[in-house]
């Protein structure tokens, strides 16, 4: 209890001086604050990691990168827009993370989905860093010849920061196959090699199997994990999946798979409530809608008959477990209640920092299982990770050998979330993945000396 205390005055000095030093940046400041919480404790009991300011150096990015992204558009107008790549640490391996396009990107996500991409990569057990990089560009309502166009110039002002060796972007929201090719083919014009700078290729240039697929996989495992220490599982569980994109779509297709039932997916209009589940006939529909027309998820009522709630969220519906799949922070404390009250037994964060601090204290309170996004969903990551390794051997390994990986890989995290976060007879999933990726990364910064 001391130590707690303790802990929580240092860890309140530390944030001062954190946000004096970047202003403007609530969701870095977020994802900090949650980080330091749980390590700060581990620190004072270490005192070579205060003194060595392991938390000051890993809080500080080594390198961002802000360049600026010019293209034509289709009526031959000259288009603007910003880039970034935010190499926050590559102490256990060269840095890793993906690119997203999207309107809402600015530094400070940027910074803080890097920030959580150091500890994701150290729980896969992979010798990779953390990075994360994008543009405030939107890739929808574009023709294919405007991303083209786009992607290639981004590429230009890039390039010369990535390699094999030093950085590997992926993909990421409004950054699928198409993006990537257009990326990796810039790449190889411009550095004149073929490597694995870029994962996420398609399979007859590099890309590896699962790797669509493995985030939603990965999260769906996890899940099974966690039932597993409480004798239970996932056959007949109903499920709640928010988001209609790629996460949400293979955390579908997984929940299927293993016996339980999704019943929601949701865009950012409204969701809809399919009370027989969304079976595998159903999704392949819904893939069809989101990757090839760029439609809404409320065409879906539509086609199959289910109620559809615009601009609402599906946290209200009464189900077992619970995947958040879209954006950060969007299970804010009034709907942990909500779920609590219905009876939620899980929640894995299929998106990054889906859910509010205050939300998920109040899961833990109430004795919910709550994994969160670095833990539950780095099946992205491990699959990227994978896709160096068959780069570098110059092999591709089947669907099976992937998904096997995979399943180990998530097995492992979740093993390392139950060392670090067991307390009381219950299992602090938060706690545990922070401190299991903390202690690998840090001890590594300090041995490789003051750098």
């Amino acid at each position: 209890m001391i130590l707690q205390k303790v802990a929580d005055v240092e860890v309140e000095r530390f944030m001062e001086g954190l946000v004096h030093r970047n202003p403007g940046q609530p969701l870095f400041h977020q994802a900090v604050r949650e980080v330091s919480m749980d390590v700060m404790p581990y620190i004072i009991e270490h005192p070579e990691y205060r003194k060595a300011q392991i938390l000051e150096r890993l809080t500080e990015p080594d390198r961002v990168v802000s360049f600026r992204v010019c293209w034509l558009d289709d009526a031959g107008n000259v288009q603007t827009n910003r880039g970034y790549r935010v190499q926050f640490s590559n102490a256990i391996g060269p840095y890793k993370g993906g690119l997203r396009f999207h309107p809402s990107v600015r530094l400070g996500m940027m910074k803080f989905l890097a920030f959580e991409q150091v500890f994701k990569n150290s729980l896969t057990t992979l010798p990779m860093g953390g990075a994360k990089g994008g543009a405030d560009f939107d890739p929808k309502g574009k023709s294919d010849e405007e991303i083209m166009k786009f992607c290639q110039s981004f590429m230009t002002a890039l390039w010369k920061y990535i390699g094999k060796d030093v950085d590997v972007p992926a993909g990421d929201i409004g950054v699928g196959g198409r993006e990537i090719g257009y990326l990796f083919g810039q790449y190889k014009r411009l550095s004149g090699e073929f490597s694995g700078t870029l994962t996420g290729k398609g399979h007859t240039f590099g890309g590896s199997f699962v790797r669509t697929e493995a985030t939603g996989y990965g999260c769906v495992y996890f899940v099974s994990e966690m039932l597993k220490t409480k004798g239970d599982g996932l056959k007949g569980k109903t499920c709640l999946v928010s988001g209609a994109g790629n996460v949400a779509q293979y955390t579908v297709e997984k929940l299927n798979q293993l016996g339980a039932k999704p019943i929601t997916l949701s865009d950012s209009n409204g969701f809809i409530h399919d009370p027989d589940g969304i079976d595998p006939e159903k999704l392949a529909w819904v893939i069809d809608l989101k990757t090839n027309k760029r439609g809404r998820i409320a065409e879906y009522a539509k086609k199959f008959g289910c109620p559809y709630y615009p601009g609402k969220k599906p946290w209200g519906v009464n189900a077992d477990l619970a995947f958040p799949s879209a954006t950060q922070n969007e299970i804010n404390e009034r709907d942990a209640r909500t779920l609590v009250d219905n009876g939620i037994l899980a929640v894995a964060e299929g998106s990054n920092m889906a859910t509010t601090p205050e939300a998920v204290h109040i899961f833990q309170n109430a004795g919910v299982l709550f994994a969160p996004g670095k833990a539950a969903n780095a099946g992205g990551v491990a699959v990227s990770g994978l896709e160096q390794t068959q780069n570098a051997q110059r092999m591709y390994w089947t669907r099976e050998e992937v998904d096997s990986h995979l399943h180990e890989i998530m097995k492992s995290i979740h093993a390392q979330c139950v060392e670090y976060g067991s307390e009381g007879g219950r299992i602090n999933y938060v706690k545990g993945a922070n401190l299991a990726g903390f202690v690998k990364v840090a001890g590594a910064v300090l041995s490789l000396g003051v750098v």
